[in-house]
């Protein structure tokens, strides 16, 4: 597997999960397929497991926002609001999203297709919507 093309890189502070909850620095590298956060460890925010990226407010110099995870974990960033990594992170959120789409649509089409191929004798139309329709096989005369 080829690692996925880096889209942006560059600082966004997150707030620690502790009582503190101080904002610590974290270079961000943002792919196609979610946000890598470095430093000390490495974490994976993939856009598979990612529900939205809810902008919270802008205040001062900082656009503050927060990511939801698919388990329900939400996870505070900010960043300098010239720097737009709330928009970033959703707009390839949203194309991850339709990939996969498009993908399961595809995957389905194809076991359609192979369902049609493995039941011979059977004309098969296709609806205007697509789907396959059944046709009565025509009566020989003899």
């Amino acid at each position: 597997a080829r690692a996925p093309d880096v889209l942006k890189e560059g600082l966004l502070e997150k707030r620690s999960d502790g009582l503190l909850q101080l904002w610590k620095k974290k270079r961000c590298v943002l792919t196609e397929d979610g946000v890598l956060l470095l430093p000390p460890k490495v974490k994976e925010l993939h856009f598979a497991n990612m529900k939205t990226v809810d902008c919270v407010e802008r205040k001062g110099k900082y656009v503050y926002f927060t990511v939801v995870m698919t388990e329900g974990k939400e996870i505070d960033f900010r960043c300098p609001q010239d720097e737009g990594w709330n928009a970033e992170i959703t707009l390839q959120m949203v194309q991850y999203k339709n990939r996969q789409a498009i993908l399961a649509v595809k995957s389905t089409r194809q076991k359609q297709q192979l369902l049609v191929v493995q039941m011979p004798g059977q004309k098969t139309v296709r609806s205007d919507s697509g789907a396959p329709v059944r046709q009565p096989r025509e009566r020989e005369t003899p």
